[in-house]
């Protein structure tokens, strides 16, 4: 058995990617803390809001994918490839369905105000996409992680 191996291999891959969505996440629960004063974990778990995590995970996929194989790469090309998908799917598919949500339950809002004697219902989501800008803010993220994960041992002697 060899010694375990991160840098240029998927672990690095990997783990840009995933800390990329996390670190995300992480900014929306610390916004929603500042505007709203309180704490909501559930943020954490929830789809929508800025920086577009999605954005970030498979920006940051694709990044390490370039700095580890090359921007010439086949495996760099699929990667980017499929960010583009997922990037236009957030700002894109999801963000009508959001909208199309949120015209729904104001008319079934309105709906049962005239007609007390209906049961209660459960608003749909409405928060689902992104907009250009939150999708630009995660691509950002998705960049910058990957280069400083990436340059660790570099960063640190330099420090």
């Amino acid at each position: 058995m060899g010694e375990f191996q991160f840098y240029n291999t998927g672990y690095e891959a990997l783990t840009s990617g995933l800390l990329s969505a996390f670190i995300a996440q992480f900014i929306k629960v610390i916004t929603y803390l500042y505007t709203h004063k309180k704490i909501n974990f559930k943020i954490f778990t929830t789809t929508g809001g800025m920086p577009s995590s999605h954005t970030a995970g498979v920006i940051a996929l694709s990044t390490s994918i370039a700095l580890i194989e090359g921007i010439d790469s086949l495996l760099f090309a699929v990667s980017f490839g499929f960010s583009l998908v997922i990037m236009q799917d957030a700002a894109g598919l999801r963000r009508a369905a959001g909208k199309t949500a949120a015209t729904l339950n104001r008319l079934v809002d309105e709906f049962v105000q005239k007609n007390k004697d209906i049961k209660p219902y459960t608003a749909l989501k409405e928060l689902l996409g992104h907009t250009p800008l939150e999708v630009f803010c995660g691509m950002i993220l998705g960049i910058i992680i990957p280069f400083i994960i990436h340059n660790f041992n570099k960063i640190i002697a330099f420090i």
